[in-house]
C-alpha cells in the first residue's frame, strides 16, 4: 500500500504544542509519510525560535516559508498572508501532498487554506466549529468552508460544523491535540524549571514559591489598546506582589504595542519579581502551567490544558470570550482592580477537579488513523442540500 503523504504546515508557537502529537503519531504510522513545513513566527528568534524546539524533538522540515512582513498591524497581517499564499502554493506543487493539515485560527492558516484548496488538494483542518467573538472568528469559520475533513476539539464544536453544512461523514469528534501534551507531561517527573531555562530577562525567581503564569496577547480588533490593556495587567500583578514568570506576546497586530510595555516596565521595575520569556517546551509549559498559582491574561492554553490541569485561571477582555470554558476560569475586563481581585480568589481557591471538556489525551494517533482511512475528495457537499 502505497504511504499517504500529509502535510502540516505550522507558523507559530501555539500551533505546534497544539499539533505536536498529530506530528509524532503521523511520523510513527506506517502507512503515512509526514511533509512538514515550518514558517511565519516559528521561525523568529524573537518569538521563541519554535523550529529549534521542534528540531531538538526529532522534528525535521521538510521545508521553509518566509513570509512574516515586520509591522504588527492590519495591514503586515494581511500582506503576511498572501505572501504565505505565493510561498506555500510553490511548495504545494513541488512536494505534492495527498492530504493538507492546517490548525486552528491564525491569520498564517488562511494562507495554507486558501493555497491548497485552489491546488485541488484535501484540506483537513482542526479546531473548528468554536466561537471566540474574535476576528479569529471569521478566519476559523472562513477555514471550515474550505476544509475537507474536520477534527473538533469538543462535541459541541463537531454539533457546530455539522450547522454550518459540513457533511457529517467529514467531521470527527477527537479532541485537542494540546491534551495529549498535557496527559503525557502530567505523567513525567519533572525538577526546577527555572534552573533549565536560566535565559530570559528580570529576577531570578524560587520555584519552590508560589507563582503567577501571565500569557497576554493583542487583541487584533482592539491593537491600538494593546499597550494600556498590558499597562492594566502589569499594575495587577505588581499588585499581588507574587512572583510571575511571563511570557512575550504572539505575532499578531498589536505585539507592538505589548511589547513596549513589557519593556518599559522592565527598565522601570528591575526589582520586581518577574522573568520573561519567549518559550518554553510543550511539556515543560504543560508542567509550568500546572504548577503555577494561577495563570494570568488571555491565551486558550487557560481554557483548553487549564480544564484538564484544574489550573486557576484569569481569563482578561474579549480573546476568548464564547470559547466553551470550564470552572477554572474566571472572566474580568481590562481593569487593574478587577484582574488583581480575580488572581487573589483564584490563587485563594487552589486547584479545581480535572475537566475532559477538550479531551483525553490520544487526539493525535486518532488523527492519523483517519487520515490514513478516510475517503479523500476535493468536492464539498452541503449537509443543508
Amino acid at each position: 500500500m502505497e504511504k499517504r503523504k500529509i502535510c502540516v504546515v505550522v507558523t507559530s508557537r501555539p500551533s505546534y504544542s497544539r499539533i505536536r502529537s498529530v506530528l509524532r503519531a503521523i511520523q510513527d504510522h506506517p502507512d503515512l509519510e509526514l511533509l512538514l513545513i515550518v514558517g511565519a513566527s516559528a521561525l523568529l528568534h524573537r518569538f521563541g525560535s519554535v523550529i529549534d524546539t521542534m528540531r531538538a524533538e526529532g522534528f525535521e522540515p521538510t521545508a521553509y516559508v518566509y513570509n512574516i512582513v515586520e509591522g504588527e498591524l492590519p495591514i503586515t497581517m494581511a500582506k503576511s498572508t498572501g505572501l504565505g499564499v505565493l510561498e506555500l502554493a510553490s511548495l504545494f506543487e513541488s512536494l505534492r501532498p495527498d492530504v493538507v493539515l492546517t490548525i486552528a485560527d491564525r491569520f498564517e492558516t488562511m494562507a495554507t487554506a486558501i493555497a491548497a484548496s485552489y491546488m485541488n488538494i484535501p484540506l483537513a483542518h482542526t479546531q473548528g466549529g468554536e466561537f471566540t467573538g474574535s476576528i479569529d472568528d471569521a478566519v476559523r469559520h472562513a477555514i471550515t468552508k474550505l476544509a475537507h475533513i474536520h477534527f473538533p476539539a469538543t462535541k459541541q464544536a463537531g454539533e457546530i460544523l455539522v450547522r454550518m453544512g459540513e457533511d457529517p461523514g467529514t467531521v470527527f469528534l477527537t479532541g485537542c491535540p494540546s491534551l495529549d501534551v498535557a496527559a503525557e507531561a502530567r505523567a513525567q517527573s519533572y525538577g526546577n524549571l527555572f534552573e533549565k531555562y536560566p535565559a530570559g530577562t528580570g529576577r531570578k525567581l524560587d520555584w519552590n514559591s508560589p507563582f503567577l503564569v501571565v500569557l497576554q496577547h493583542p487583541v487584533s480588533t482592539e491593537y491600538r489598546e494593546a499597550y494600556s490593556q498590558t499597562e492594566a495587567t502589569l499594575e495587577a500583578v505588581r499588585k499581588t506582589g507574587m512572583q510571575a514568570v511571563w511570557f512575550w506576546p504572539n505575532v499578531d497586530a498589536g505585539s507592538d504595542g505589548v511589547s513596549k510595555a513589557l519593556r518599559t516596565y522592565i527598565a522601570q521595575n528591575g526589582s520586581m519579581p518577574i522573568h520573561f520569556y519567549r518559550n518554553f517546551s510543550p511539556e515543560d509549559f504543560i508542567h509550568l502551567q500546572d504548577k503555577a498559582a494561577c495563570l494570568v491574561g488571555n491565551s486558550s492554553s487557560g481554557i483548553r490544558e487549564g480544564s484538564y490541569l484544574g489550573t486557576p485561571v484569569v481569563n482578561i477582555g474579549t480573546r476568548q470570550n464564547h470559547r466553551e470554558r470550564a470552572k477554572n476560569v474566571i472572566d474580568v475586563a481590562h481593569s487593574a482592580e478587577e484582574i488583581y481581585q480575580a488572581i487573589r480568589s483564584q490563587v485563594a481557591h487552589g486547584k479545581y477537579p480535572s475537566d475532559a471538556l477538550y479531551g483525553t489525551g490520544d487526539a493525535g494517533k486518532r488523527i492519523a488513523d483517519i487520515l490514513r482511512e478516510c475517503k479523500l475528495s476535493i468536492l464539498k457537499h452541503s449537509s443543508y442540500w
